[in-house]
């Protein structure tokens, strides 16, 4: 049987998941979509409810798992990306709390303070995993972590990444405890450059929202540290100066020219 009525109860519920911030995490089930992301969905254990799959799209082998068939139609107005792979699943969200993280004595964590955007949060944790930084830390932020945006411009990397919700004043009690090297991204004469900045050792890199920067409370709880730049610009995309420090933590662990 092929789904094909916008009103169906499974198709309105999906429809809402993807839509409703609020329902979604009332419910604790989210959206994929596309092959890669369920994938890795699956590789870091997240449990799977069902499938809902376009055959006439999907290129894959078929998932062992409870399938519900949708035409071309309805996969476009629950999709996303519109007519991509095909495959959509449903899976239960997992809690991970901060207090679960156990750092390694040369473990670097990136903490972000209000984050809003699901774009901004999805291109930060791919840059992460793809850089090798240990843990992601937010806090006091304004996005849902399994928000479709997120999955999508993260291209699943959220899956294997160890992510934490958490406020500011939890979060540097956690890394002051671990002795964590603590680094603000506040701008001050007595900054030093990234390069400068040892993060070879225990490192967390706190960065604050685009149009505000760091709050207040961040003033004298570490060493002020910023990206080096020429131009007349004197920032950076969120997401962009996130992905920079990334790789200059890579290149001291890798001793990368």
């Amino acid at each position: 049987m092929i789904i094909e009525s916008l009103q169906n109860d499974k198709i309105k519920h999906l429809i809402r998941l993807n839509t409703d911030n609020r329902f979604r995490k009332k419910s604790g089930i989210f959206v994929v979509e596309g092959q890669q992301e369920n994938e890795r969905a699956l590789q870091f254990s997240y449990p799977l409810k069902e499938y809902f799959i376009c055959e006439s799209i999907f290129n894959g082998n078929l998932p062992d798992a409870k399938i519900n068939y949708v035409s071309e139609k309805i996969y476009e107005k629950i999709a996303y990306r519109g007519t991509s792979e095909g495959i959509v699943g449903i899976y239960e969200a997992t809690e991970k709390k901060l207090s679960d993280f156990k750092p390694k004595s040369d473990s670097t964590v990136i903490v972000l303070e209000g984050i809003e955007k699901p774009g901004n949060l999805g291109a930060i944790l791919r840059s992460c995993e793809a850089f090798g930084i240990d843990a992601l830390i937010v806090t006091d932020g304004k996005t849902d972590f399994f928000n479709p945006n997120v999955i999508r411009s993260s291209v699943g990397c959220l899956f294997g990444m160890q992510i934490y919700q958490s406020n500011k004043d939890e979060t540097l009690e956690f890394l002051l405890k671990e002795r964590f090297n603590v680094y603000t991204t506040i701008m001050d004469v007595d900054a030093k450059d990234l390069s400068e900045r040892n993060l070879r050792e225990k490192s967390a890199i706190i960065f604050g929202t685009e149009h505000s920067g760091l709050s207040d409370f961040w003033i004298g709880k570490g060493q002020n540290t910023l990206i080096p730049m020429v131009g007349s610009i004197d920032s950076l995309n969120l997401s962009n100066a996130v992905a920079i420090t990334s790789y200059e933590v890579l290149r001291q662990k890798k001793n990368l020219k």
